[in-house]
């Protein structure tokens, strides 16, 4: 007897309606674009888009490099991580170095010591060595103002800036793709998850992720009402005394300037649990550099950043 006969329930779960618009859009990106690249860091975000690019084009092997933009102030954990998946996967790792441009003067280190707004640079210029034209990122409109205001397909002009006022309409999910030489697109596949349906996604496929997402014990110290790791590029200042608290980390970036929170969630359905209960976003409550202004995002992102 066919599932219709039985009376079967054709309907798709949230997560599978989710997961089949993510692996349409990586398709309709290497179908219609001829150099595309998956922004890769480590990071559950870009973790969950490698795994929906292996199964878009399973069986056979990711058919685009992926690209770390690497600040130099990584945690161990997720460069781990992440070398372990691209060696797992067969995929070709592009890295952009801050620490490359640094060393040649392409860009001056800030006197807070965050590179993250330095990373812009490097990823226009790394993307113009390679001649990516389509860079796919795990950026999510829950995450952030500015990144709400995203389209899935979000066009860069030569510069490659982005115009929040200038953007393309996307009906029935018809994308636009057509660009002129130098121009570019970034391509934003999981756009409509949020932090809740990501981490329930890695729990239903037993996804890996680094081990300082889950709950650990870790030395640290507050500033601006945050809990930063003590790290070779996060050290307490005379007035900020350290102690060893259970934490975990809700996004893992710059380690100069990003944030623990306490927990006691040590798998990834203790996390779902977590997650659900909370009101402020894994930025919102984790990235110093959100902090600087309400437009931080913004600005960073009509220069050219991710």
């Amino acid at each position: 007897m066919n599932t219709f006969e039985s009376g079967g329930n054709y309907s798709l779960s949230q997560l599978q309606a989710l997961e089949s618009e993510a692996i349409f859009i990586i398709r309709e990106v290497v179908s219609e674009l001829e150099h595309p690249a998956l922004m890769f860091s480590g990071g559950k975000d870009s973790i969950v888009m490698l795994h929906l690019a292996a199964k878009a084009f399973a069986p056979a092997r990711v058919p685009f490099p992926v690209l770390h933009i690497d600040t130099g102030h990584n945690f161990a954990e997720v460069l781990e991580v992440r070398d372990q998946l691209v060696a797992q996967l067969g995929v070709n790792l592009v890295v952009g170095s801050v620490q490359d441009a640094i060393d040649r003067g392409l860009v001056q280190e800030e006197p807070s010591g965050s590179r993250n707004r330095l990373q812009t640079r490097v990823l226009l210029d790394t993307a113009d060595k390679y001649g990516f034209n389509a860079l796919m990122g795990g950026a999510r409109r829950d995450e952030e103002k500015a990144r709400a205001k995203e389209r899935i397909f979000s066009f860069r002009d030569d510069f490659g800036q982005w115009d929040p006022k200038n953007q393309r309409p996307e009906l029935w999910n018809l994308f636009n793709t057509r660009i002129h030489i130098g121009e570019s697109i970034r391509v934003f596949p999981i756009s409509n998850w949020t932090e809740l349906d990501i981490w329930s996604y890695i729990a239903q496929e037993g996804i890996t992720v680094p081990s300082i997402y889950y709950a650990h014990q870790r030395e640290v110290f507050e500033r601006n009402g945050m809990l930063f790791g003590v790290h070779e590029v996060c050290q307490p200042r005379a007035d900020e005394p350290t102690f060893v608290d259970t934490v975990r980390y809700r996004t893992v970036g710059d380690a100069s300037l990003t944030a623990a929170v306490r927990s006691e969630a040590t798998t990834a359905a203790d996390i779902v649990a977590e997650v659900a209960a909370t009101r402020i976003t894994e930025r919102g409550a984790t990235r110093g550099d959100d902090q600087v202004s309400e437009a931080a995002m913004e600005d960073r992102k009509k220069e050219g950043y991710f």
